[in-house]
């Protein structure tokens, strides 16, 4: 099966009709996607801006993390579900669409970023935690991801105006 079929068996499944015949299906579903993106990107972006040393330099950057995740984690999940099912609801036309191909290549790349954050410079936050000015290395993360929200961001938007 190809991807093109695949969206067009996706295109017929039960909830994305729903997403396109219901009165209100795809209004809501766009409301809770942007919501999530408010409440995801929002509070990452703090917390990137903190890794780049322009905000909050007083603060741990562990304790940023630790208050400001359950606020990006919880935005991500309706992000993710809210778009999976907007995704479902117009999957042939978004398979063919420029914006939709950068915008999941982004998304990729940004989850690629924070697993390599993850698993390499921050296993040194000891070391730069409480630094006002973290090292380039926690920089150059904080600024990738920011750039990648925003492209994220972005191409979505772009969506809306070349996919009908």
């Amino acid at each position: 099966m190809t991807l093109l079929e695949l969206s067009q068996w996706l295109e017929e499944t039960g909830p994305a009709v729903l997403v396109r015949e219901s009165i209100y299906g795809f209004q809501v579903l766009v409301g809770v996607h942007l919501f999530g993106i408010i409440l995801s990107v929002g509070a990452l972006m703090w917390l990137d801006l903190r890794m780049m040393g322009l905000t909050m330099r007083s603060a741990r950057v562990s304790e940023l993390n630790r208050s400001l995740a359950p606020w990006f984690l919880i935005g991500f999940a309706m992000m993710f579900a809210s778009g999976l099912l907007l995704f479902a609801g117009f999957a042939t036309a978004a398979y063919g669409n420029l914006f939709f191909r950068i915008k999941m290549a982004v998304i990729v790349l940004a989850g690629l970023n924070a697993l390599y954050f993850h698993f390499t410079t921050g296993r040194t936050q000891p070391h730069w935690d409480a630094m006002a000015e973290p090292p380039a290395a926690v920089r150059f993360a904080g600024l990738a991801s920011l750039v990648m929200w925003s492209i994220v961001i972005l191409a979505g938007r772009m969506m809306s105006y070349t996919m009908f």
